[in-house]
């Protein structure tokens, strides 16, 4: 008898981890996925049915042992985080500690049953932080400057991830993922925001002006449907202890990034800069090298940018509806 693969999803009920079971459901996996009493439960209600929640608290090391020692998953992939980097700004002893210490408690459970699970880390390009003109673009050997508390976070959920790896043999591939967006990310993101600013408008629901903040900012966007791709081949394909960049491999600025958003409604609206939408530092630049992901998985990104924009667009239309 072949048992299916089962796969652990913490942060199920996120943009990413929502987009993360539905990939893995038409690939034949069981899907566990870990929610809170306060997880939002809209991005998986389609699919409830079809995957087992359970309810845990990653910052509670008991929670997470209970969980491993009655699940034993083939593969994890650790989505579960607070991943909004202005919120770190404000909370960031609580951005650090979600972030990392959830983390090692799933290793310690890990290694105390001695699973052979496999886990995917969901870091960031944020660690990358001040790159230099000559770095772009930006190679996983490139220089570790994070400029937010958020990029801090990620950069021990990193390290830790390879120190696990090189010390106890736990199989962990760290994937630094740039910008992703597409249908349910959360609106305090940049591209959601401009998305729904605009649908609000369509709808009379706001007047004709669009806020923002830098749009100077040059990013590298990635669709969330070719990440979660990414993060199941980095499992069936890549090598533990390495990291990956997962990345488009082609930037915009956030005003030609919003200039295609307006392009694809036919509101006129008037931009104005919002003191409260700018960042104490930002990080000028972030164009990734994925070559070294691609030539190891055979990886590529196949949404363009501009049907993962018309998709965002659209989930926002429909949500207003």
């Amino acid at each position: 008898m072949i048992f299916a693969l089962k796969a652990l999803i913490t942060g199920i009920s996120g943009f990413v981890g929502s987009h993360m079971a539905e990939y893995l459901l038409a690939e034949g996996v069981d899907v566990v996925g870990t929610i809170r009493q306060r997880s939002r439960m809209d991005h998986i209600a389609h699919i409830q049915k079809d995957i087992h929640l359970v309810e845990c608290e990653l910052r509670d090391p008991l929670s997470v042992e209970q969980l491993m020692e009655k699940e034993r998953p083939d593969y994890v992939f650790h989505l579960a985080a607070q991943s909004f980097v202005p919120t770190s700004w404000n909370s960031p002893i609580d951005t650090i500690h979600n972030n990392v210490v959830g983390q090692i408690h799933l290793f310690e459970a890990i290694r105390r049953f001695n699973l052979p699970t496999k886990v995917q880390i969901a870091c960031s390009s944020e660690e990358y932080g001040e790159v230099h003109p000559h770095e772009v673009p930006i190679r996983e050997e490139n220089p570790i400057r994070p400029l937010s508390p958020y990029a801090v976070s990620k950069v021990a959920q990193d390290y830790l991830g390879y120190q696990y790896y090189r010390s106890y043999g736990i199989p962990v591939v760290r994937t630094r993922t740039f910008n992703h967006t597409g249908p349910r990310r959360g609106e305090n993101f940049v591209t959601s925001n401009f998305a729904k600013q605009i649908a609000e408008i369509e709808k009379g629901l706001r007047p004709p002006v669009i806020h923002v903040g830098n749009l100077e900012a040059k990013r590298d966007f990635t669709d969330v449907r070719d990440v979660v791709r990414a993060y199941w081949l980095a499992l069936e394909k890549g090598t533990p202890g390495e990291c990956y960049n997962i990345a488009s491999g082609s930037c915009v600025t956030i005003d030609e990034m919003l200039q295609l958003l307006l392009s694809l409604s036919s509101v006129n609206v008037t931009v104005e800069q919002d003191p409260a939408r700018m960042r104490p530092s930002d990080v000028e630049i972030l164009l990734g090298d994925a070559s070294k992901f691609m030539a190891h998985t055979g990886w590529k990104p196949e949404v363009p940018f501009e049907q993962t924009m018309q998709d965002l667009l659209d989930y926002w239309r429909a949500k207003l509806s």
